[in-house]
């Protein structure tokens, strides 16, 4: 029983504690769906134009209301495997049964590491679709990766090949690949144009004029390039910066008739969605009627299944901004600066939102760094500013481009630096910097997907914060006990609504579920919802003896 489990015990009561505290419920996976009636006099739908002027009037922004909103599912990927019944062996070999003829296929494979995450392909649960015909000796199954473009898939079926045709009754191996579908680790209540979409990655600088518009777009195809499935949302109204940097054949964004939703504009395989699209030019309005602008047109495009949508971000740390993280699960940022310490002053500030809102900042892109001439190498706005950048911030990952006539030349033209010199050195860094993104959006959905988890046979909940190598146990009771939501605490006077009493020593969690890289949904059998934020969780008194594991009923 976990009533007799020792516990770490504090000075002071954790109800008081709390009560006197005031924790940061970050809003960077709160989700908005901004909905639009829009009809004419006759019952008739009205045209893009008119539906942004008219949404834009009746915009409106409770980002607390939005926190407690939102609602996440997610369900961890099971292995399937299929296999006839067992079957003799050839003379000559040792007779093996359809169960062991698995093992050795599944032993061959945990070989296999992924470098991201750490651990064997098998774990990871990459391996499904297991056939063996023992009577042949051929074995085939699928290894479903976690993107298309995996920068080490070629690596991976290879090494499956290899490891299962060593084993010796194996005569012949077939690999196949794909990936996991399109999806959200937490798509609960998402707007429907973007529960299909596996990672958001923010390009920001909070500074105009560094390329920030320039390393979005050529990330976008770059990634594209890899097999990814991709999108770009210009998010800047005042300045639209992609309908100058790609060439549509179709330059107006369209409205489905029946569905009311957007339909991206489309170039070389990556859609769009930019104001720049929308007829009306840069934006003249005032900051509420841009959010919702900036709203209706992410949320209610038709993206369908992307693995990447990429956020161009306009310069600043505002409202905007604010409102897109608010809106949009970011699942990364990437950021964009300049030699120059005015330029490290802004991004400085745009590092430490995201931070805020806990969304990770991957990678760090100085642009117009240096060139090359008369075999020597210059340095005209200084040096040091990415740098210090990755120094400060602990951000791991620094690419620097070059100053080059090309790049600044394709922006203009309409042709992505990295679509119209392939095999440059431009495009090279593009994509050692889709190589990152790719890699880190992998890690961190890993990391958010597992971060906490309930331990039936111990009876406890194991969280393992992102970005921490500590991991502890909770007792379920202390925290259902430790809510901190308005039915537990009286949000005005901080009383305790909420007395030890009313919890039973042995409730359990029905389902968790991460919410966002800063906490999780926990369903209690009562049909209570709670979100709790990793801040909270790790101070929460912890369990020092761990309980006897128990078995489980099926």
């Amino acid at each position: 029983m976990l009533s007799i489990c020792k516990h770490l015990r504090k000075k002071k009561n954790i109800f008081s504690v709390f009560s006197k505290m005031q924790l940061l419920h970050a809003p960077s996976s709160s989700h908005l769906a901004f909905q639009t009636t829009n009809r004419n006099s006759k019952g008739g739908l009205l045209s893009l134009e008119k539906c942004l002027q008219l949404s834009t009037a009746n915009c409106f922004f409770h980002p607390q209301k939005l926190e407690r909103s939102i609602r996440v599912t997610h369900k961890r990927s099971n292995f399937s495997f299929f296999a006839p019944k067992a079957t003799s062996v050839d003379a000559g070999s040792s007779a093996a049964t359809t169960g062991t003829a698995e093992g050795d296929v599944l032993k061959a494979l945990s070989q296999i590491i992924d470098p991201d995450f750490g651990t064997d392909i098998v774990s990871c649960g990459f391996v499904k679709d297991m056939l063996i015909d023992e009577a042949s000796g051929e074995v085939s199954f699928r290894l479903e990766l976690t993107t298309p473009a995996c920068p080490i898939k070629d690596m991976f079926e290879q090494q499956a090949n290899e490891v299962v045709a060593r084993l010796p009754w194996v005569k012949k191996a077939n690999v196949t690949m794909s990936a996991q579908p399109a999806k959200p680790i937490f798509s609960g209540e998402l707007p429907v144009g973007l529960q299909r979409i596996s990672n958001i990655v923010a390009v920001s600088s909070c500074k105009g004029g560094v390329g920030k518009s320039t390393v979005a777009v050529n990330l976008a195809y770059t990634l594209a390039g890899m097999g990814a499935r991709v999108g770009v949302f210009d998010a800047d109204v005042y300045g639209p910066s992609l309908p100058t940097m790609v060439s549509p054949e179709n330059r107006l964004l369209e409205m489905n008739p029946e569905k009311r939703t957007i339909i991206p504009t489309d170039y070389l395989g990556v859609k769009l969605v930019s104001f720049g699209f929308s007829g009306q030019g840069r934006a003249i309005m005032r900051g509420p009627m841009v959010s919702g602008v900036i709203n209706q047109l992410l949320t209610t495009s038709e993206w369908g299944e992307l693995d990447y949508l990429v956020i161009d971000m306009p310069p600043g740390t505002g409202d905007i901004q604010l409102t897109l993280c608010q809106v949009v699960p970011l699942t990364a940022a990437v950021i964009v600066t300049t030699p120059q310490k005015l330029a490290f002053i802004d991004v400085a500030k745009g590092v430490r939102m995201f931070s805020k809102l806990k969304v990770p900042c991957v990678a760090v892109v100085e642009n117009m760094c240096h060139f090359d001439a008369d075999g020597k190498r210059y340095y005209p706005f200084g040096r040091g500013s990415g740098s210090q950048v990755v120094q400060q911030f602990g951000i791991p990952h620094l690419f620097d481009l070059p100053i080059r006539p090309t790049l600044s030349a394709s922006g203009d033209s309409g042709t992505p630096e990295v679509v119209a010199e392939p095999q440059g050195e431009v495009a090279k860094t593009f994509q050692d910097l889709g190589v990152c993104v790719v890699q880190q959006c992998a890690k961190i959905r890993q990391q958010v997907s597992t971060a906490v988890t309930y331990d039936k046979s111990i009876k406890a909940i194991k969280v393992k914060v992102p970005d921490s190598e500590e991991e502890f146990l909770l007792h379920p009771a202390t925290v259902r006990r430790n809510d901190r939501s308005a039915q537990s605490v009286d949000e005005w006077t901080g009383e305790q609504k909420l007395q030890y009493t009313d919890i039973p020593e042995d409730i359990e969690p029905e389902e968790i579920r991460p919410m966002g890289n800063y906490a999780v949904s926990i369903t209690w059998p009562d049909g209570f919802s709670q979100i709790a934020p990793y801040d909270q969780l790790q101070m929460i008194e912890r369990l020092v003896d761990v309980p006897q594991p128990t078995p489980v009923q099926s």
